[in-house]
């Protein structure tokens, strides 16, 4: 399938999933919104894949929200009049934002780990897209701004409430009052980043390594451990340790540790089963 924002490659159960409008330094227009959750939903409910890595190309991995586009947000659908425009309009942004934030939220809600590759530029809504994400790489050159306080924005499609739980609040508080640029290695330094590389080369080759070695553990496994850190960051810990103790009753499967225990005695490739294809599909 041809995409508008997006270049999709899946191979050895990792899909590539490719910001692919550098010549528009990969803004999110009207079309991004609706094939990014597209997707990454075929991945994961079709089980098309074990592991999901993001990147980009050209200059910046992304510019963010294309302003040209964002004049429309508040129009009503089949908007009557003037009148009923401007009664309907708060409504209507606030349905626009909710689609917006579904479209990260399906990457927190997928089943199967998420990379992404940073390269130059993450502005804006670059960062709500990168913490919806589980792991982040970024080259030497890449920067993160949470860009909307300098054009008079608040941002409202997934910063705030990930990266809190991500970096220090006193880290998120000074990125956002002031809009500024911060370098990958002090994203690092944050806890943001998980490692700088020279180039984009180098970092891609080197993610494509992690992914490998992701998709090679059993896919059951990987997905329990994706849930329950992801449930434990939003629980308490009593609750958390009732939940994967309640998981492991009903999806630990023995026969799977007994693979992995042979696999790796013997130094080959686990034969694991995949993940079902997700009733969801469709």
């Amino acid at each position: 399938m041809s995409y508008e924002c997006f270049k999709v490659e899946i191979s050895d159960n990792i899909a590539h999933v490719v910001l692919n409008r550098p010549d528009k330094r990969n803004n999110m227009n009207p079309a991004f919104w609706k094939e990014l959750p597209a997707i990454i939903k075929d991945i994961d409910y079709g089980s098309k894949a074990r592991v999901i890595v993001i990147s980009s190309t050209g200059p910046h991995f992304t510019a963010g929200l294309d302003v040209s586009s964002f004049a429309s947000v508040t129009d009503p659908i089949n908007q009557a009049d003037e009148k009923t425009k401007r009664l309907q309009s708060g409504t209507a942004f606030y349905d626009n934002v909710l689609e917006m934030q579904g479209a990260f939220n399906c990457i927190d809600d997928c089943r199967l780990p998420v990379l992404v590759a940073i390269q130059g530029g993450c502005i804006g809504g670059g960062v709500d897209l990168i913490t919806s994400c589980d792991i982040r790489y970024a080259t030497e050159d890449a920067f993160l701004t949470i860009f909307e306080t300098n054009i008079g924005m608040t941002a409202d499609v997934g910063t705030f409430p990930r990266l809190v739980k991500l970096i220090p609040e006193g880290y998120v508080k000074e990125m956002a009052y002031t809009g500024r640029k911060v370098g990958a290695e002090e994203a690092k330094t944050m806890g943001l980043i998980n490692q700088v590389y020279k180039d984009q080369k180098t970092m891609l080759e080197a993610v494509m390594v992690i992914a490998a070695d992701i998709a090679s553990k059993a896919p059951l496994a990987v997905y329990g451990c994706k849930k329950m850190i992801n449930y434990a960051r939003d629980h308490n810990t009593t609750d958390s340790l009732d939940y994967i103790a309640i998981w492991n009753a009903t999806h630990l499967k023995v026969e799977e540790i007994q693979e992995a225990m042979v696999a790796n005695t013997e130094k080959r490739p686990g034969n694991f089963v995949d993940l079902p294809k997700s009733r969801k599909q469709g």
